[in-house]
């Protein structure tokens, strides 16, 4: 397969997806991005920017960078565009720039940017490490990458359910066959390595939810992770990783961890690292 080629997103276009994706990055916003902060008219290219999920607390945190937001698919972008307009007020709005992009060949000059943004985007690539090494070009050199990715395998919960384990694994075994990798969050630091970033640092933002923390266990557990992984339901029917009886099962599960006495827990990984 050629590099460039997109690997289908294994989540899917709906509206529900878009909606799950709000969710999430609203849901976490102060976990994954409070430490993000872009000085004034620095140049801040957000790379697989989707829905704009992300893009919204990028330019609320740091409304003075000057933004361009990437992405393969236009409806996407279109999204995008539409939530930061609903979000931001117009001059804010203004400083975003889009772009229909292909993250292995950018249409930018090297060094253009002062710093890079890439959350939730290397797990559904075929290629990650030769992304990254793409990224490195139009970096300049001392700039800043963070990159924020989950790891699948880092959820547990209670009621432990073999059922909804199973679940996870099928989505997990789902976006491998695609091309990607939900496992990919524990990889970053030598994958940043590798692709020729200097001082990378790899830290832990784990999402823990139970009754004291009921916006969490909504935000989250409910409508974020869960919902995620009932949405590749008919696909893993249809490839016959399991049948309708088990999968009820397993999602039922996952949803008795979001009730009284349940709990979840998560990992991401965040990391930051340098163009020498």
């Amino acid at each position: 397969m050629n590099m460039t080629t997109p690997v289908p997103y294994v989540h899917g276009y709906s509206e529900n997806e878009a909606r799950r994706l709000g969710d999430q990055a609203d849901t976490l916003a102060e976990l994954l991005h409070a430490d993000t902060r872009y000085p004034a008219g620095s140049r801040v290219l957000e790379a697989g920017c989707g829905v704009g999920a992300q893009t919204v607390h990028l330019v609320a945190s740091s409304p003075g960078m000057h933004l361009t937001s990437v992405d393969i698919s236009e409806e996407s972008l279109a999204q995008a565009r539409a939530r930061v307009r609903a979000h931001s007020d117009a001059h804010t709005s203004a400083r975003v720039q889009w772009h229909r992009a292909d993250l292995f060949d950018l249409p930018f000059a090297d060094g253009s940017f002062d710093h890079l943004f890439v959350c939730f985007v290397l797990e559904h690539l075929r290629y990650p490490l030769k992304a990254l090494a793409a990224l490195r070009r139009v970096l300049k050199p001392g700039g800043t990458i963070t990159v924020i990715e989950g790891d699948h395998g880092s959820a547990f919960f209670h009621p432990d359910s073999a059922h909804a384990r199973a679940a996870i694994g099928h989505l997990v075994r789902l976006q491998a066959e695609a091309g990607g990798d939900s496992l990919i969050g524990r990889r970053l630091q030598p994958l940043l390595t590798e692709a020729g970033y200097d001082g990378v640092t790899v830290r832990p933002r784990t999402v823990y939810a139970d009754a004291t923390r009921p916006a969490l266990v909504e935000g989250f557990t409910r409508d974020t992770f869960t919902a995620m992984v009932a949405g590749v339901g008919a696909q893993a029917l249809a490839a016959g990783l399991t049948t309708r009886a088990d999968w009820e099962r397993g999602i039922a599960g996952l949803h008795r961890t979001a009730q009284a006495g349940g709990t979840f827990h998560y990992t991401f990984f965040k990391a930051t690292a340098v163009r020498p």
